[in-house]
């Protein structure tokens, strides 16, 4: 190896950004390696967070790490970008041309070189190739597209607070972000109730939620006890759970089941399925499973080429398979922090990465939670209306942020955050 290595990440998720925050603090300070982090957006947010930045009850401008802030203060650098093509012999990956938001051409195509690369960009919704889901259906994998969602919904909000209606909203995908996203939205409206009524002199508008679930319950990565009380209080609150309810395909005016059944709804949401985005199918040839994800060794290693890496989303462990959560990302991150160091300084091979599995937890909004944890034991609902699972899942968020920030300007984030609860509305309204 040489004396200055070049250790290129792909993607600032939950696992990109702490491993090059890590390795940064590392190899980076001690001018071992050049740590580069790419990644086609210029902010970092929790995936997990995205229902809520979509339902507007939470102003992702605070909770938004700038990959450049984020990059000068750890020893790591950062470019813009996407990488559309990786050549495995030359070790040089090649980066697309970068453009405003207005279109105007900033960047022409370039051209980084690598004696490591990290691959974790991700994954977004799975649409099984339904007719008429692309062209009609929102998806809430990033944050642009959860912002475009909170758009839209405020402007059909508008309207029906103007034609005295009732706005119907369709999610297809009970498992955590369709349930949440149910759950969050109905939070929204119920905290924009009062403003509402002072700016519009109206009744507020009816929300009608419909989630729909190809399975048999809603859920199905949680004990059945959890998808039963979960179901039970999304009702409670006015939501339609239709489950073994198959889509055959989308329209402009809602969705099409199996059956015949037409679901009618104004803002369609696709949150079914799992899948790495499309561009792992140009990363040099590297071995795929059907959901495009990059087949790696339990070191986290392709199969096919000994100086790449994948993990988090778009990885798949091809001896012991993983689901796709930040927890296995975050856990994957700090294991290649660990050992990269040993690999790159004395070509050590990177031992298996064992995931600890420390439980689940889901949020129903302020309404409800519940955490599954190892064993089958589970926390929430009862007395407390799942209390504890709820500040849990805040607490794994503002985990999050320490670990990136540091302890310091950790704590100054969650206490800015509770100083604007006192500014700003609880809600987006604008």
């Amino acid at each position: 190896m040489s004396s200055r290595s070049e250790i290129l990440i792909v993607g600032g998720g939950v696992a990109g950004l702490a491993l090059a925050t890590r390795l940064g603090k590392t190899l980076g300070r001690q001018g071992k390696a050049r740590i580069t982090l790419v990644d086609k957006s210029f902010c970092h947010v929790w995936k997990p967070m995205l229902h809520c930045f979509a339902a507007g009850t939470v102003m992702n401008e605070n909770d938004r790490i700038s990959f450049m802030s984020q990059a000068s203060g750890n020893h790591f650098e950062f470019w813009p970008g996407e990488v559309v093509s990786l050549d495995r012999d030359k070790r040089q990956v090649t980066l697309s041309p970068f453009h405003a938001s207005d279109g105007t051409p900033v960047l022409e195509s370039r051209t980084l070189t690598y004696d490591a690369v990290v691959l974790a960009v991700g994954s977004c919704a799975n649409d099984f190739g339904t007719p008429g889901v692309k062209e009609n259906c929102l998806f809430i994998d990033n944050l642009v597209e959860a912002n475009a969602f909170n758009e839209k919904f405020r402007m059909e909000l508008l309207k029906a607070f103007a034609n005295t209606s009732e706005l119907d909203i369709a999610i297809v995908g009970g498992g955590a972000t369709g349930t949440q996203l149910a759950a969050e939205l109905h939070k929204s409206l119920e905290i924009v109730d009062p403003v509402s009524l002072h700016a519009f002199g109206k009744e507020p508008p009816k929300l009608s939620i419909t989630l729909l679930q190809s399975g048999a319950r809603i859920l199905p990565a949680f004990p059945e006890s959890v998808s039963v009380a979960a179901q039970q209080e999304l009702e409670r609150i006015g939501v339609k759970v239709r489950t073994s309810a198959r889509v055959a395909g989308a329209d402009q005016s809602g969705f099409i089941l199996k059956d015949g059944t037409h679901v009618p709804a104004a803002l369609r949401v696709w949150a079914a399925g799992v899948k790495a985005p499309e561009v792992t199918q140009a990363y040099g040839g590297l071995s795929l499973n059907r959901a495009g994800q990059i087949q790696v060794k339990p070191n986290l290693c392709s199969v096919d080429d000994n100086r790449i890496f994948a993990m988090g989303d778009c990885s798949f462990i091809v001896d012991d398979p993983l689901p796709a959560t930040a927890q296995v990302a975050r856990q994957q991150a700090i294991h290649l922090a660990k050992h990269l160091p040993a690999w790159i300084e004395r070509a050590q091979e990177v031992p298996s990465c064992i995931f600890q599995n420390k439980g689940a937890i889901v949020a129903l909004g302020n309404y409800n939670g519940w955490a599954a944890l190892p064993g089958g034991r589970v926390l929430g609902g009862g007395f407390m209306r799942g209390l504890s699972a709820r500040i849990g899942h805040i607490m794994l968020y503002r985990k999050h942020q320490v670990e990136l920030y540091g302890l310091l300007r950790g704590l100054a984030s969650i206490f800015a955050d509770r100083i604007e609860t006192f500014i700003r509305p609880p809600v987006r309204l604008d």
